[in-house]
């Protein structure tokens, strides 16, 4: 048994390398959806972690209809039974065919669970995956182990930290 906490298997992203794995993650959806020449016809970023990567997506792949899905499933660093807050438009979204739904992570699968139910046609793609989460998203870059806790830098404020031996 395990005396770790949650967030001391920690793997921190920065703000430059969230920009390259969304800049990745776009390459790799590039020319892959199911319209003319594999455009896609939307993004929808997953609140409120998905929106940097969204942005950053839909600037690289010149997709301009951009819109949001909020979904509250975390309360601080604990997960629970993920609440749909707001969604797209309905004629935006119709089954999800040819959107790009976009969240910086998949954990538990549980939050895209519930918008693959509403959209089953959509594309899921995260920048980072964990084991649980991997068959509910369609493409991601990087894959982290299960017990791993990622601090996005959008969590994260810059500060001293002692040296790990002494303090000369």
């Amino acid at each position: 048994m395990s005396t770790q906490l949650p967030h001391e298997k920690g793997f921190h992203i920065s703000w430059d390398q969230i920009h390259r794995d969304s800049r990745a993650l776009a390459w790799r959806l590039d020319k892959h959806g199911p319209g003319e020449g594999g455009a896609w016809r939307a993004v929808v970023a997953i609140t409120r972690g998905g929106m940097a990567p969204a942005m950053i997506i839909a600037r690289e792949l010149d997709i301009r209809t951009v819109d949001t899905i909020s979904i509250k499933s975390y309360n601080h660093q604990t997960q629970s039974e993920p609440v749909v807050l707001s969604k797209p438009d309905e004629a935006l979204m119709r089954d999800g065919e040819g959107v790009l739904v976009i969240d910086d992570l998949v954990d538990s699968g549980k939050t895209l669970e519930v918008v693959r139910a509403m959209y089953p046609k959509a594309h899921f793609a995260t920048v980072y995956a964990k084991p649980k989460g991997e068959p509910m998203v369609d493409t991601f870059i990087t894959g982290v182990s299960q017990d791993t806790w990622i601090f996005f830098p959008w969590d994260m404020a810059l500060q001293y930290v002692e040296p790990y031996r002494g303090t000369d």
